[in-house]
């Protein structure tokens, strides 16, 4: 079973660009998970290459703006959208998909903003967020996955020392990640290749960033500790152009 999960940073325009298209015909994920559509689903055409799959969206009530969208070849046995408080739900950050062993959360994290003016919303938004996700956990194991806006340690990006007062990598940020790990939840990636060097998942579009591999590892699988001994492989793709983000794939037995 193949779980990919990629920030296109606009569906439409990775569909444009023929990337989405070419990246699923190429992987064939069983379960493709996105973030930052920035469309509503009849403001899309997916083309053939979806066929095979059920569809679910969540898109945000300001159009163009944040959304979240599951792909999923079997059909979930339920689907929900949201984390249920009104606060976070207006920007399409959650799709759950229950499968028989697993729940399956897509989420798009709220970024703290260049001027750190959302940090302290997120703060509340990362509690309510691992509760949501605990809660699951008391019915059967969780595996969550997107754009969490963090780099949890220093080998997580190129540029640590420099950033430790920017978004995605300041003290308040990463504590909530280790708040994350302290309650059993373990980063895939990480634990296939806890030492893995120049791992990146986003680069900036200025200064050559991706060319140079000057990036950020905010993307991520996360699951319970429970999952752990059936993760076969975790990738970062960062040969699949399109978008200022990568896929990330996760292979479970």
């Amino acid at each position: 079973m193949k779980l990919t999960t990629w920030n296109v940073n606009g569906i439409r325009s990775v569909l444009n660009k023929g990337a989405l298209q070419e990246y699923v015909l190429e992987a064939q994920p069983d379960i493709l998970c996105l973030q930052e559509t920035k469309a509503q689903p009849e403001q899309v055409d997916l083309g053939m290459e979806f066929a095979g799959y059920h569809a679910y969206w969540n898109s945000a009530v300001k159009k163009g703006y944040s959304g979240t969208a599951i792909f999923t070849k079997e059909e979930p046995i339920s689907v929900q959208y949201g984390l249920g408080i009104e606060e976070h739900d207006q920007e399409g950050r959650v799709i759950t998909a229950e499968y028989a062993d697993y729940y399956l959360v897509t989420v798009y994290t709220p970024n703290a903003k260049r001027d750190l003016t959302r940090l302290s919303y997120r703060q509340v938004w990362e509690d309510d967020f691992l509760a949501f996700i605990k809660k699951l956990e008391e019915t059967k194991p969780v595996i969550f996955c997107g754009d969490l806006n963090v780099a949890h340690k220093e080998i997580d990006l190129a540029n640590p020392k420099t950033n430790t007062k920017n978004a995605g990598f300041t003290k308040e940020e990463r504590e909530k990640f280790d708040q994350i790990v302290e309650n059993g939840l373990v980063d895939a990636f990480r634990f296939r290749y806890p030492e893995a060097v120049g791992a990146y998942t986003w680069w900036s579009y200025m200064g050559g960033a991706r060319a140079r591999n000057i990036g950020w590892r905010i993307d991520y699988f996360v699951v319970s500790e429970v999952l752990t001994s059936r993760i076969q492989e975790v990738k970062i793709r960062a040969d699949v152009t399109g978008s200022d983000h990568c896929p990330v794939e996760m292979e479970i037995i």
